[in-house]
């Protein structure tokens, strides 16, 4: 029977965002806002934050989640995963929910974890949203990704894709959204590869699965939930949250 298991990494470390998880945004920290839009799923048998870090820990015990602390070396978010899922040994299927996207869409996340658990077929899925701004396109923070026709990546890079040199009006652009699902099994082999060529070039884990031959299933959706990766992103965001809650009957 499938049992599928969402683990958010957290990481206290950020270059741009020092101790970004437990930065407040409208009273509540942004790793809290993530979990609790996991907490809004159907189809999730648990709920694990992974931290490198005793104050995200103690911030996420405090709140009510299930929390464990793991080792400060994982070159990536997969990486620990890894470690976690040893944690939950009977979840069959892990879906990795980034820590800095707390408008993630609970339905999205139901999406991969049904379609991931139902599939056999299925190793690795992830999801991708129509990309209509062409500036976005020119945007090396925003990762593009091209499908083939049964909708499994052919690749995903920071630079245009596909480059338009003849444009086509009906060819689909994308924009990868960092949410991944793997089966214990592949999630275990996807680590144990050493980091790709084109993986340390575009500094995008997901090319390691497509460069040792896997085929990465992707989910098209309406849902777009942009990452907070500065303190400008996070005062924007909140901005929003306060707005809205002004114009709320």
């Amino acid at each position: 029977m499938s049992r599928v298991t969402a683990i958010i990494p957290a990481r206290f470390g950020s270059t741009r965002f020092p101790g970004k998880p437990l930065h407040l945004i409208a009273g509540q920290s942004l790793i809290e806002r993530v979990w609790r839009r996991c907490q809004a799923c159907h189809h999730l048998a648990r709920i694990l934050i992974a931290t490198d870090d005793p104050r995200i820990l103690r911030a996420a015990h405090a709140f009510g989640a299930d929390a464990i602390l793991t080792s400060p070396d994982h070159p990536s978010g997969t990486d620990r995963l890894a470690e976690a899922a040893a944690h939950d040994p009977s979840a069959t299927h892990f879906i990795n929910v980034q820590g800095d996207e707390p408008t993630i869409s609970p339905d999205l996340i139901d999406t991969l974890a049904r379609r991931l658990a139902s599939d056999p077929a299925i190793a690795m899925i992830t999801a991708v949203h129509p990309l209509h701004d062409p500036a976005q396109q020119l945007d090396p923070n925003i990762v593009k990704a091209v499908l083939d026709r049964s909708g499994r990546a052919l690749y995903f890079s920071r630079s245009p894709l596909p480059y338009p040199r003849q444009p086509q009006p009906d060819l689909p652009a994308y924009r990868h959204l960092g949410i991944y699902g793997y089966t214990r099994a592949f999630l275990h082999q996807f680590v144990a590869w050493p980091p790709s060529p084109l993986e340390r070039c575009e500094g995008l884990e997901q090319l390691r699965a497509l460069e040792n031959g896997a085929a990465i299933h992707c989910v098209v959706t309406a849902h777009d939930s942009p990452g907070i990766d500065t303190p400008e992103q996070a005062a924007a965001l909140e901005a929003q949250l306060l707005q809205a809650a002004a114009l709320a009957p």
